[in-house]
């Protein structure tokens, strides 16, 4: 049996899904898009039934690439439990006589029923189930309550037999049975609605904003910086390295051999960075640099989301926005764009337009540094001094605005107004949230770890081989002329092009100087991004616009960076 969870977006149906399935969870892509969806399986009865998180969608009607994958998907199910959001009952009933419409057995789950009492909304459930004719089952799904009663409900789910309406039927048909079912009462304000308030209006908006941003970032630094000092470079220096040095012995301390699984040993210490083996860089870049800086964003990151911030930051930032051809909600890619570029640019398949996903991939690619570089940026320039970092992060939020504004004015096209669902805010499930960490971040080590490794074994086989000598020979008029780098940096910015914080760790043994490591860290923050963001780039936009914005992504960062040559 198949089940499919619909309802519109932000009504809690991922967390419902949580309750159902547990953790044995499956994220994929719908075939032929990058629209993504969860599906899992429980126990009903004495059988399995899989269980699918259908995308969000207001209507069987589709006005997006998600919803049009709903609408299909719908043919695939044997039941469909529509979660409603019981205090927007009305907006939520249109989706609900649609799928009444498609003669398929439905149970309703009234899902944030603990907020209508809160709210003063009562619903009459009884007469609400006899005039909807399914079962209605009202839940908490952050608590639980109403899950195990909505699964004692699903083989006794039912199919209206409702012919097709018209959109103004329907409308009138919810007018009705909303006046039948619910009344509201007065009540006083609570404070999370106190602070919704504060945070759409734009001076209180703006200083929240300000006060969540810099209070994510100080939390993402301060947990990486922990793990890296007190857990995982202990690790690697008093554990990992005496296996690494007895490795090397085995191997004789040199060879072809030894260079490619073990790298450079200097006095017989493991430099972690500089080595440049499979199990040494290999190793400790994914697990010791980067991945203490992902576990803490992609945290931050899930509250925020379950919190129902992020769409309050998305039209916060919709004036902005559209001063560079995009509107509001692409503020959210782009924060996960400072997770990963790759997650990022598949996100803005929820910008409607060709000219808005071209604009909002190309500025991610370019001014938007990953949590991967970000945390070699945080390790080498900073530790050179925090005021260099913040000329980093300055530059790139700068090239962001103007060329957005640039590409504004010279990519033709459209922007359609801002239309987000803004939900109410509420105190997110600790369960759901470490469960959604646990996958991004397994996610991020399935996909990374491998291309780590083979851009190290690329990088040590092409250096024995002196071919990086040869390239660096025959670019050196750009690199050492227009960027003021030395020649053998050529070498960090062709391998950008797989990874980039490898690309910037090799930067560390050049004996830069402070000059030298801004621009460097700037030019490849704006060149290619990595290789698993530039096959994304290529299957979203296309092959003519991704080279349009590789052309723009090459300009822009030796320009920048011939500018910061001069300047600094």
């Amino acid at each position: 049996m198949k089940i499919l969870l619909m309802g519109n977006p932000n009504v809690g149906k991922s967390v419902v899904f949580s309750r159902l399935t547990g953790v044995h969870v499956i994220a994929s892509n719908y075939p032929g898009t990058t629209v993504s969806y969860s599906r899992g399986s429980m126990k009903l009865g004495d059988k399995m039934a899989e269980v699918i998180d259908v995308p969000g969608t207001y209507t069987l009607e589709p006005t997006t690439k998600a919803e049009e994958i709903a609408a299909q998907m719908l043919n695939t199910g044997d039941i469909v439990i529509n979660v409603i959001d019981a205090t927007k009952l009305e907006r939520n009933l249109y989706l609900t006589l649609q799928l009444f419409e498609r003669n398929i057995p439905v149970v309703v789950a009234l899902n944030i029923w603990d907020d209508t009492e809160h709210r003063g909304i009562h619903i009459d459930l009884d007469k609400l189930r006899g005039i909807l004719g399914v079962p209605v089952i009202p839940t908490v799904a952050t608590t639980g309550q109403g899950i195990k009663d909505l699964v004692e409900c699903i083989p006794k789910a039912t199919s209206p037999d409702i012919p097709p309406h018209s959109r103004d039927e329907r409308w009138a048909t919810i007018g009705n049975i909303i006046d039948q079912v619910q009344y509201i009462t007065h009540r006083h304000h609570t404070w999370l609605e106190r602070t919704e308030d504060a945070s759409a209006k734009p001076l209180g908006g703006a200083i929240l904003a300000i006060g969540v941003l810099a209070s994510s970032f100080l939390a993402v630094r301060f947990i990486g910086e922990g793990l890296i000092g007190y857990v995982l470079d202990p690790l690697f220096n008093n554990l990992w390295a005496p296996v690494i040095l007895r490795l090397s012995s085995l191997l004789g301390g040199t060879g072809f051999l030894h260079d490619i699984v073990i790298g450079k040993i200097v006095g017989g210490e493991v430099n972690f960075i500089e080595s440049f083996g499979l199990l040494t860089t290999g190793l400790y870049v994914p697990f010791a640099i980067v991945l203490p800086y992902i576990i803490p964003f992609y945290l931050v990151l899930g509250l925020l989301e379950d919190v129902g911030y992020l769409p309050r930051l998305a039209v916060l930032m919709d004036t902005i926005m559209h001063r560079l051809g995009l509107h509001g909600y692409a503020i959210i890619p782009t924060l996960l764009g400072l997770g990963c570029n790759v997650p990022a640019i598949l996100a803005t398949r929820i910008l409607e337009s060709k000219r808005e996903r071209f604009i909002a991939a190309t500025l991610i690619s370019i001014a938007i540094p990953c949590a991967a570089l970000q945390a070699m940026i945080f390790g080498l320039v900073g530790a050179r001094g925090w005021q260099y970092v913040a000329i980093v992060y300055g530059t790139l939020f700068v090239v962001w605005f103007i060329l957005g504004i640039i590409l504004n004015h010279t990519v033709k096209g459209f922007s359609p107004e801002l239309l987000v669902e803004i939900p109410s805010y509420r105190l997110p499930s600790w369960r759901t949230v470490l469960q959604k960490l646990w996958m991004r971040v397994y996610g991020f080590l399935r996909g990374a770890v491998p291309i780590i490794l083979g851009a190290v074994l690329a990088i040590s086989i092409l250096y024995v081989l002196g071919i990086f000598g040869a390239v660096a020979n025959f670019t050196a008029p750009v690199v050492t002329g227009l960027l003021g780098l030395p020649k053998e940096s050529v070498t960090a910015i062709a391998v950008g092009f797989l990874r980039k914080d490898v690309a910037l760790g090799m930067l560390a043994p050049l004996a830069l100087s402070t000059k030298q490591l801004i621009v460097g860290s700037v030019v490849l923050a704006m060149s290619f991004p990595c290789i698993a963001t530039f096959v994304v780039l290529l299957r979203e936009l296309g092959v003519i616009n991704m080279l349009k914005s590789a052309g723009i992504m090459i300009t822009a960062a030796l320009l920048v960076g011939g500018i910061l040559n001069l300047a600094l």
